[in-house]
């Protein structure tokens, strides 16, 4: 008797964790659900528009959806087109692989003021998520970005500010966001991190790329550099090299301000700057027409399954008897692709050691319970198809921004 699993989410980690129990449960069948029309979650939305090298990775993705006993399950939502208990009733476990995708808050006096953004927002809207393309993103005027986070997230939003179009020409960005990013004028570039440099979570070939920009340069005040060491790390080492050098007042600068913490988003109206406090005392207030956090993400419930402190609580991956998560919604925004890999097979193991058939009708009973409403991976491909076709001179495509858009290139 055949085993049916259900994969919520199809980012990389619920795609890992598919393509493990496919390998090792031949047998069995795999479906991999997603709210959205289209899969690959923060690949297709959330990595960087400019990164299309690990974009690329969708290509490994594709594959182990296209395993024989693997399906696509889109544009399904649990807890608005079936409820979580449903589902485990139709699935002898079910993993959940939801991700993080609410942006945390700092927490400080004009929060909500237009201007002021969440990065996971903010880089939905680069990259043409249907729940962040209609963000009012106001570009007009704009001279002076605060970036508040000292990771790769904080490095990814600054460096879209800092690249010419040239750089950005084969982006997958859509054209009117390429064309509203060509005719800033800005003049500073700045990211705010309460620690100190030797405390930034850039990884070193992120940082690098901030030293090979056309019309960029990163500032790094040598003040606030510790004391040179033989075996420190390479980023540290890398933004010992940007306070050396010499700085050419024709680039725009993209500064590092170290041991700086926000106290308040300034403005009426609209942002108009960003009071912040430096490790001795010192405040100021930095222009800034628009500012983005990136401080991290939480989960949010799914169906009727409430996240804790950010996360399901779990043991190993194991919420209860049948009920398993990873990624994101497992651990917290932390890690890599890889890391989601070694995370999602080792929970998938787990889940075919401990799962027993018990005659659940899987994809039968899902669809009995939602309908027509289900885009498989021949309507993704069509999806596919299509925004490609649509994309001009170097872009890899152009995306669909509304569910409408996808539905109904699914079906053509």
């Amino acid at each position: 008797m055949a085993r049916h699993f259900a994969i919520v989410g199809s980012g990389p980690a619920g795609i890992y964790a598919a393509e493990r129990l496919a390998r090792i449960a031949p047998d069995d069948r795999i479906d991999v659900i997603d709210r959205l029309p289209v899969p690959f979650g923060l690949v297709r939305h959330g990595v960087a528009a400019d990164h299309q090298s690990t974009k690329a990775v969708t290509r490994v993705l594709g594959r182990a959806l296209g395993r024989d006993n693997v399906s696509f399950v889109g544009n399904v939502m649990v807890g608005r087109d079936v409820a979580l208990a449903d589902l485990r009733r139709c699935y002898d476990a079910v993993i959940l692989a939801t991700g993080a995708p609410r942006d945390r808050r700092l927490g400080i006096p004009g929060e909500d003021l237009p201007g002021v953004h969440g990065s996971g927002a903010f880089v939905g809207w680069l990259n043409g998520h249907p729940d962040d393309a209609g963000l009012a993103i106001d570009l007009d005027n704009l001279t002076d970005v605060v970036v508040i986070g000292v990771g790769n997230v904080a490095l990814d939003v600054a460096r879209i500010f800092a690249k010419s179009p040239a750089e950005l020409a084969a982006a997958d960005l859509a054209p009117d966001v390429a064309e509203a990013l060509a005719g800033l004028t800005l003049k500073s570039i700045t990211l705010l991190g309460r620690r100190g440099p030797e405390d930034a979570k850039f990884t070193a070939l992120e940082l690098s790329e901030m030293g090979d920009l056309e019309g960029a340069q990163p500032v790094v005040d040598q003040q606030t550099m510790p004391p040179a060491s033989a075996g420190e790390a390479k980023p540290l080492s890398i933004l010992r090299g940007f306070s050396s050098a010499q700085r050419d007042d024709r680039s725009l600068g993209v500064h590092f301000l170290f041991h700086t913490r926000p106290l308040a988003f300034a403005g009426s109206g609209r942002l108009t700057g960003v009071r912040v406090v430096t490790a001795d005392g010192t405040e100021a207030v930095l222009p800034a027409q628009l500012a983005i956090t990136c401080i991290g993400y939480d989960s949010v419930a799914c169906g009727n399954l409430e996240p804790a402190s950010g996360v399901f609580a779990n043991q190993d991956g194991k919420i209860q008897g049948g009920l398993y998560v990873v990624g994101w919604a497992k651990r917290g925004p932390s890690g890599t692709i890889p890391t989601n890999r070694a995370e999602s097979h080792a929970v998938a193991n787990r889940v075919a050691a401990e799962t027993q058939a018990a005659g659940r009708p899987g994809a039968a009973g899902l669809i009995e319970r939602v309908g027509d409403r289900i885009v498989d991976l021949d309507g993704w491909g069509r999806i596919d198809t299509a925004e490609t076709a649509r994309a001009t001179g170097d872009r890899p495509r152009h995306k669909f921004t509304t569910i409408e858009e996808m539905i109904a290139a699914a079906h053509s």
